[in-house]
């Protein structure tokens, strides 16, 4: 992919709106955009060891967009973080845009999976995790961004259940509870986690410092999960 001025130009978070207006047309699930958006800002600029000229390097972090039903906001961050170019965003959702309603990991550079189906993303990280370990790659953390709703299927309960006890340390879950779950978690989704051997944190979805702090908390010999919470999506 070549290099554009435009690419190299540097964004800031106050510059995710504008380029998120820049995508129209229809189904753009723009309530399931807008709740991850403050989280993606904080992964993709103080968090993640990620950069479009590493997207090969068997070191870097994966993130995997579990939560890819409306992806606006992903491919706002994408394109202000230059993995993308601005200039594909007008043409989201059209039938020659690499930019779909789901991301696709084929034509959406820096995007590790394809997503959108609801329950695929936690699974796919344990595996991803477990795949790192075995080639003795400690350092790669993965990370995997749900929406609570996701919490109704029943492999992301596989998957919780399964890595406590593998003591996946690299594995990180961040929750975007928006109260979109048909059923209710007793006690809360951090309990669900805690329950199976995980570090959680709860924090408010909208405070960039109190995400950072949850997202670089220790958690050693755990995998890591925080319950960002942001307002209802239909209020």
């Amino acid at each position: 992919m070549t290099i554009t001025e435009e690419m190299r130009r540097t964004y800031a978070y106050e510059d995710l709106p504008r380029l998120m207006r820049l995508m129209t047309g229809d189904e753009k699930h723009g309530p399931a955009a807008t709740s991850t958006l403050d989280v993606l800002w904080v992964l993709y600029d103080r968090v993640l060891r990620v950069a479009p000229e590493r997207m090969g390097d068997p070191e870097r972090d994966r993130f995997l967009l579990s939560k890819g039903h409306g992806p606006m906001a992903y491919y706002a961050v994408l394109a202000a973080k230059g993995f993308v170019p601005v200039d594909w965003l007008p043409g989201f959702g059209s039938y020659d845009s690499p930019l779909g309603h789901h991301p696709d990991r084929v034509l959406v550079p820096g995007a590790e999976i394809g997503s959108g189906s609801l329950g695929h993303g936690l699974p796919i990280g344990v595996g991803t995790a477990l795949g790192l370990r075995a080639q003795g790659l400690r350092e790669p953390r993965v990370w995997v961004l749900i929406g609570d709703a996701e919490l109704d299927e029943g492999s992301n309960h596989e998957a919780i259940a399964f890595a406590g006890p593998a003591r996946l340390e690299q594995l990180h879950t961040v929750v975007v509870d928006n109260s979109s779950a048909s059923h209710a978690r007793p006690g809360g989704i951090a309990a669900r986690f805690e329950a199976a051997g995980w570090s959680a944190v709860t924090v408010d979805g909208r405070d960039h410092d109190a995400l950072h702090a949850a997202f670089t908390a220790p958690h050693p010999g755990r995998p890591h999960v925080v319950v960002a919470r942001v307002e209802p999506k239909n209020a």
